[in-house]
């Protein structure tokens, strides 16, 4: 387990969100001791895809997704995936993984020039389909959720997985308003990603 973060309190217990549903995932591992947890993953995703409101994500990160359920399920049969949180797009928040364990979310990837971003990031899954835009409500949830996890670790970075894995992975996409997750969590530009920035001034 992580190392040197802050004490347990009310908001987190043993690297357990308080304000998070807690479905534990068994797709996880130990993080390097050496390596701070300094960033953070936005995906999206939906099972079926485009298709909302169901609990077929929680099943698929808790590996009891019905692979015969849907014709899509059959693509991805076997996958052993999991990401710490998931936002529904009522805002509903779900947890998975404990944030200092090492959930299964990134795949191969680099960012700030270091690989395997698995070992020092913090997944959180959007409900949605990359591209499309994202519900007021999941920004909300992000804002809540973000600062509590920089008062517990020494978050730098907020990335997408299309920004760690890029050619790979096109998640969460152009429909996701990063000036207006920077607006609500105040953060410096620094926090995000350079092509990010440069969309915001263009």
């Amino acid at each position: 387990m992580t190392k040197n973060y802050h004490h347990e309190s009310n908001v987190w217990n043993s690297g357990w969100y308080q304000f998070a549903h807690k479905l534990q995932s068994p797709n996880f591992g130990p993080r390097p001791d050496s390596i701070p947890i300094d960033l953070v993953v936005l995906h999206s995703i939906s099972l079926p895809p485009g298709v909302y409101g169901g609990n077929e994500v929680q099943a698929l990160f808790t590996n009891q997704l019905d692979w015969s359920a849907h014709p899509y399920f059959r693509q991805i049969e076997g996958l052993e995936v999991s990401s710490h949180f998931y936002i529904k797009r009522t805002g509903e928040i779900w947890q998975f993984v404990s944030c200092d364990d090492r959930a299964w979310h990134a795949g191969r990837s680099s960012y700030r020039g270091r690989g395997n971003c698995n070992d020092d990031s913090i997944g959180i899954e959007l409900e949605g389909v990359e591209g499309d835009s994202f519900e007021f409500a999941q920004y909300e949830a992000m804002a809540s959720l973000i600062p509590p996890l920089r008062e517990r670790y020494p978050i730098q970075h907020l990335a997408g997985h299309e920004h760690i894995a890029p050619g790979r992975k096109t998640d969460p996409g152009s429909g996701l308003d990063w000036a207006l997750l920077q607006k609500m969590l105040a953060l410096p530009d620094p926090y995000f990603p350079a092509v990010v920035l440069k969309k915001k001034s263009d």
